[in-house]
């Protein structure tokens, strides 16, 4: 059968002096299975092996399987059957793993739930992706769950704890209830503790589930309006982790994920949890964000030796770059790759990073409705490419296409919309066929994804974003995007961190604003005043905030990526306008 995801292999990308490893495969074979054939594959040729760690716990492949089985067991008595869709409340824990593959080992539809979301928030998600049961950790309870009760009553309530699977007597657990160090919860009428579904003895019914069938839905655009559900299959899923094992040509087998991304995210979910799996990799789980000295010190303590790989947020990587006892750590001897993603990796990150741990960092690029991984840089220091993204993984093609009529693709230099094709390009949004259609289009035979990201290509194919279509500045006719303004304000010394965005003005249709945070050392030492008169003195005229505003910290997203939109519609020159 021939591959319809096939990738020219003449495109300019593939060549070594574009960065493309020798040992990847162009064009790979993507397999028609599920997601818990996946794991059922690695269960079975690394029994014994590690698959987990979670406060201070290891699980092995052996133990995972077998509570996958059970919970699936546990849940097909409570009623669950394929295409139901099942919410996990949870933060990163033994629970989500064993959830999230015990649905797909029934052909349940898995959606993620943010747990640090208000009420609203998550009724939203619930309504919308049509959820009969959850997953729920018993300390949310009271203040997230019952007031989403009262409006939208769900059949189903599974709730855990979140010491149930760790290795820790049951004194301990109960005395660290006792004392408050254990949240927890009181359970509401007719919940069901997830402890006792997993003691279901391992035989759930026999379900067909195929690779089209749907995996999961992830909520996306909640940063630039009402968030929709992506609906990713099967085959969009395992067809993203296969090819980021084939990326990792280096052998990523038997080396340690670091997990602090949430697994409600997409990001990690493939890069940590899925990747995992495919490549008998072991993850460690993190519920919340540690401390930068606890997460040293547990990599040092823990990780495998130069077999230790990190995915996260530029912020993540910034923070290890600038702790200062961060030489305390033999980090150097155990982190080997890393790879920055949700924003772009800026050069004096990536550089002191490298220096302060010795391991490779480099840039990706991915979007939910691609599952979400399309690009990352070589793992390698041979090729460096800060600023662009690229090559696309193995079996993805890409174009820049003309933003007026989306009907002209532009050659290298030009500025245009970034047009995605592959495997893991969604199914669509669930039960918005327009906004499905306005967004993924089917030319020379292969579904395209319509980013909505501006950029232009170089000659070897690789890509640099300018910004988002739908944030661009309009100041007195100029195009402005905000990502230029911000490394631009970013070259001043003494700046941590910015972010950019327009708001209306009378006389120019907009104007921009920065939101700068200094650096610790450095706040007061200069004012608004004096910061707005160097950007005059170092940017182009209508590049130059005409608004500057320093704060403390920027709003971010779990995954590190600030929130621009937040910022934007707070101020009050954008409200004010709108009212």
């Amino acid at each position: 059968m021939s591959n319809p995801y096939y990738v020219d292999e003449d495109k300019p990308w593939f060549k070594p002096e574009a960065g493309w490893p020798a040992e990847a495969p162009k064009n790979p074979n993507f397999p028609t299975r599920s997601l818990y054939d996946a794991l059922a594959d690695s269960a079975q040729r690394f029994k014994s092996r590690k698959a987990v760690w979670f406060l201070g716990t290891f699980m092995t492949y052996e133990e995972l399987h077998r509570h996958v089985l059970s919970l699936a067991a546990g849940l097909a008595a409570q009623g669950i059957r394929k295409g139901d869709v099942v919410a996990l409340i949870l933060p990163n824990s033994f629970q989500y793993v064993i959830g999230y593959y015990a649905c797909m080992r029934l052909g349940a539809i898995v959606t993620g739930v943010n747990p640090t979301y208000k009420p609203g928030e998550v009724l939203h998600q619930l309504r919308i992706t049509g959820v009969k049961a959850v997953i729920v950790l018993d300390s949310l309870i009271e203040t997230l769950l019952n007031p989403i009760l009262k409006e939208y009553p769900i059949p189903t309530i599974i709730v855990t704890n979140i010491v149930d699977q760790v290795k820790m007597s049951g004194f301990k657990k109960w005395l660290g209830k006792k004392l408050g160090k254990i949240p927890t919860g009181v359970l509401p009428p007719g919940a069901i503790p997830l402890k006792d579904l997993m003691r279901t003895p391992p035989h759930p019914p026999e379900v067909n589930v195929s690779s089209d069938d749907v995996a999961t839905y992830i909520m996306t655009g909640g940063t630039t309006g009402v968030p929709k559900a992506a609906v990713l299959s099967h085959f969009n899923c395992v067809s993203n982790m296969v090819q980021l094992e084939a990326w990792l040509y280096q052998g990523a087998s038997g080396a340690c994920n670091v997990g602090v991304l949430p697994l409600f995210h997409s990001f990690a979910m493939t890069c940590v949890m899925n990747l995992s799996v495919q490549a008998g990799m072991w993850m460690m789980l993190f519920p919340k964000p540690p401390d930068i000295e606890s997460l040293l010190k547990t990599i040092c303590d823990i990780g495998e030796d130069h077999h230790t790989f990190y995915c996260g947020a530029e912020v993540l990587f910034q923070r290890i770059a600038d702790f200062p006892d961060v030489h305390k750590y033999p980090i150097a001897d155990k982190l080997s790759y890393c790879i920055s993603g949700a924003g772009p990796l800026h050069r004096p990150v990536q550089e002191r990073f490298e220096k302060a741990t010795g391991a490779v960092i480099v840039e990706g690029y991915g979007l939910s409705e691609a599952s979400p991984v399309v690009c990352a840089g070589p793992l390698t220091r041979a090729v460096r490419m800060i600023g662009k993204i690229g090559p696309p993984m193995p079996g993805t093609d890409w174009k820049i296409m003309d933003i007026e009529t989306g009907t002209r693709t532009l050659p290298p230099g030009e500025d245009g919309e970034l047009w995605v094709a592959g495997p893991q390009v969604m199914v669509g949004y669930l039960n918005q066929p327009q906004e499905t259609a306005d967004t993924i289009v089917t030319e020379d035979g292969k579904r395209w994804l319509l980013t909505g990201d501006i950029g232009h290509m170089d000659e070897w194919g690789r890509v640099t974003i300018s910004d988002r279509k739908k944030q661009l500045i309009k100041v007195r006719g100029y195009s402005v995007f905000p990502k230029e303004v911000e490394e631009l304000v970013g070259s001043h010394p003494d700046v941590l961190e910015v972010a950019a965005a327009g708001l209306p003005d009378e006389a120019s249709g907009e104007a921009i604003k920065a939101w700068i945070v200094l650096r610790p050392e450095r706040r007061g030492s200069i004012t608004e005043e004096e910061m707005s008169a160097w950007c005059k003195e170092n940017i182009t005229h209508y590049k130059v905030p005409k608004h500057i505003e320093f704060r403390e910290d920027l709003p971010k997203t779990l995954v590190g990526k600030v929130m621009r939109r937040h910022l934007q519609e707070a101020d009050p020159l954008f409200k004010g306008r709108q009212e």
